[in-house]
């Protein structure tokens, strides 16, 4: 959009719009004094953690920190744009957004052609259950595909005919399906650009057609065509299925990005929603950007042959320049001869659900990839695996993520000199057999938000002041989570954590992933001390000092009185279970 909203007319709608009335329509709200309460509509929850202040416009919620207008809300409960929360606030206030001349141009266009292309769509879809599209339903129908989820993703038949579409079409939409090129006028004259193809619309965000993808029912050289790109279908940006897949899950938390337009609908068939496909490329930085504007864990699926393996490592390479802490991308390969489509029918759901659950994180993917045909016990394979590794590595951007790949490398590789000079120690006294490279300790440097979640793991008793401090701030929202879940069950030491995390399979899948991405874990007092410095930090600092004091040089443990021990084991924190 070329032309931008004035920053003045968005304060004025916001201003008249009754912000609980708005949240109100969408979800139950229930008065509380001056605000309103409710669960959140952004992640689960058995108590309502989600509050709205009309007088202040603005809603937040305590357990996952999701904040912000009326602007924001529709943006995230819609899954809309900037631009379309404004139009959908407009309409609702009564006003009219005052774009400039060309912007206003701009989306008049735009409109015109997807209403030429949810005309196309409509009119595929009625040919499918039309006499002409019998053959294109018993092809569905034999890859197992019900009405209901042709319905769901609007299937439809292409004719065979050159013009049906065409022809069909009144005068004002025929010149809008040119331009996007569903039909084509080359040489001179209209032609349908799909004929004898089973059709898979294509659609943004609001639902609207942007584009479509054919499969041929004959023996075209092409088994699928696309769209070719127009005003409003720029092919790298879009993703197919996940309009559906929003309209199926309200609050996505993975994406499994298949490779074809059948391996999502197949997957969607038999219960699992979350499947979309990139188009064209799956692996370029631009599908990979929108696919993470979604949400913050990818799972990839590739066939299992060498060229799904080929895809799969242009995938990791483009992500890593992408990878920041939070982010949690993992592979998943199928076995050799089957795709996502034909082995979710071969062995149900839940065994391919199990797939997904244990797919590869990205780190154990990349080092064994690069590790394939080396033997780690020589030195020369090692260095070998160092010269493979260390340039991807230094693609990433600084993170947690990156710190701890990068001293995997060194450990695998024996890249340090104490290692070096056990060896040549142990190979003094005789033998060149296989030895294994001893770990180091790492410190490796914790968003403040995990080392709040370390911090509770360790010391439960904790919550009430984590879950304090997470209410001030954004930032902590998984330690706000965490908190508010210990709070709720009355959980008070380690030990009764642990069970009832193991024993309790909501809270299990709810936190399942918490700790995703650390591969070195600090010791106890590292972490209790961060999050006693984050809580109080003028005391962290007395702690620290008097700490120093009875741990003076000048003293030993075995001088420390009965009452300074028992000081010192509460300094350190080892007085809780």
């Amino acid at each position: 959009m070329s032309g931008l909203i004035p920053q003045r007319f968005v304060e004025d709608l916001l201003d008249r719009i009754d912000l609980a009335e708005l949240i109100g329509s969408r979800i139950t709200l229930k008065k509380a004094g001056g605000n309103y309460k409710a669960r959140c509509p952004f992640h689960d929850e058995k108590t309502p953690s989600f509050n709205v202040r009309p007088d202040k416009g603005f809603y937040h919620c305590f357990g996952c920190g999701a904040h912000g207008d009326a602007i924001s809300f529709v943006r995230e409960f819609d899954g809309l744009g900037f631009t379309d929360a404004v139009e959908e606030l407009a309409r609702r206030a009564g006003m009219e957004v005052p774009y400039d001349q060309s912007a206003r141009q701009e989306m008049q266009q735009a409109r015109t052609l997807t209403d030429a292309l949810d005309y196309a769509s409509r009119f595929y879809h009625s040919a499918l259950k039309s006499q002409q599209g019998e053959f294109a339903r018993d092809y569905l129908k034999q890859r197992g595909l019900d009405d209901t989820i042709i319905e769901q993703y609007m299937l439809g038949y292409a004719p065979a005919t050159g013009t049906a579409l065409f022809d069909s079409a009144s005068k004002d939409l025929q010149g809008p399906l040119i331009e996007t090129g569903t039909v084509s006028d080359r040489y001179g004259r209209p032609r349908d650009l799909f004929r004898n193809r089973i059709m898979f619309p294509i659609r943004n965000s609001r639902g609207r057609t942007i584009a479509f993808g054919g499969r041929t029912l004959g023996d075209d050289k092409a088994k699928y065509i696309n769209s070719p790109e127009s005003d409003v279908f720029h092919k790298s940006r879009e993703i197919y299925g996940l309009y559906e897949a929003k309209q199926s899950i309200r609050q996505l938390d993975r994406l499994l990005v298949v490779e074809g337009y059948m391996d999502v609908i197949a997957l969607a068939q038999n219960g699992i929603q979350f499947a979309v496909a990139t188009l064209g490329t799956a692996t370029n930085q631009d599908s990979l950007s929108a696919l993470l504007k979604q949400v913050r864990h990818l799972v990839f699926c590739f066939d299992g042959d060498q060229a799904g393996y080929r895809a799969a490592d242009k995938a990791m390479e483009n992500a890593l320049e992408l990878l920041t802490d939070g982010l949690h991308l993992q592979f998943l390969m199928m076995p050799d001869g089957e795709d996502p489509d034909t082995l979710v029918r071969k062995e149900g759901a839940d065994a391919f659900q199990k797939r997904i659950d244990g797919a590869t994180p990205l780190s154990r993917y990349l080092f064994n990839r690069q590790s394939e045909g080396l033997d780690l016990t020589l030195p020369e394979d090692r260095g070998e695996l160092k010269t493979r590794i260390e340039p991807l590595l230094k693609r990433m951007p600084r993170s947690t993520l990156r710190d701890a790949m990068w001293h995997e490398m060194l450990r695998l590789c024996g890249s340090n000199r104490g290692d070096w000079q056990n060896r040549r120690q142990q190979n003094s006294k005789g033998g060149y057999g296989e030895r294994r490279v001893q770990e180091q300790r790492i410190d490796v440097k914790l968003s403040k938000d995990t080392q709040l979640c370390l911090a509770l793991l360790e010391a439960p008793d904790m919550a009430s002041e984590i879950s304090e401090l997470c209410r001030s701030s954004r930032r902590y929202r998984q330690a706000g989570q965490f908190a508010g879940w210990i709070l709720e069950n009355d959980i008070r030491n380690r030990r009764s954590l642990t069970r009832q995390l193991a024993t309790d399979k909501q809270a299990r899948a709810r936190f399942y992933g918490l700790f995703d991405g650390i591969e070195h874990v600090p010791a106890r007092e590292q972490t209790l001390a961060g999050a006693r410095e984050m809580l109080n930090p003028n005391q962290e600092v007395a702690r620290k000092q008097r700490l120093a004091s009875l741990l003076s040089e000048k003293r030993s443990l075995a001088d420390l009185t009965a009452e300074e021990r028992q000081e010192l084991k509460a300094l350190t924190g080892q007085n809780d279970d």
